[in-house]
């Protein structure tokens, strides 16, 4: 039962960290759009890579316990983690707003839903520390 609500408790700060973290990323995608007129595709790009730095911090700071070792490397793999959410984020998007033309904010939030599953479930499998069972 402890470990369920850890489990839990964990997952309520996953969703909080991500929430602020989505916030910033389609504030940040509206701004590149809206404002700067960027092209979809590259704002929704940046603004995704600058919202997966702030957070690297807080989910390592309030969320997944660290593994130990280099925070570099550390970091690298929830780099490269977020590549892949990135590509998913970038084929959603694609197909949402060049394929299907709906609204790129709205496109935003279901490739948001999808990423968030996948984030989660690399990153506590792969960044993690792991008791021994």
């Amino acid at each position: 039962m402890q470990k369920l609500f850890a489990l839990f408790w964990q997952l309520v700060k996953f969703g909080f960290v991500g929430g602020i973290c989505f916030l910033f990323d389609y504030g940040l995608l509206a701004l590149f759009r809206e404002v700067f007129q960027m092209p979809v595709l590259l704002a929704s790009g940046l603004s995704f890579t600058l919202s997966t730095v702030l957070n690297y911090f807080l989910s390592m700071r309030y969320v997944f316990q660290s593994r130990g070792g280099s925070k570099w490397l550390e970091f690298l793999l929830f780099a490269a983690l977020s590549a892949g959410g990135l590509g998913i984020n970038q084929l959603i998007m694609w197909l949402g707003t060049g394929v299907l033309s709906f609204h790129y904010l709205l496109v935003k939030l279901g490739a948001t839903a999808v990423v968030l599953v996948y984030n989660f479930l690399t990153r506590k499998g792969l960044l993690e520390k792991h008791d021994p069972e």
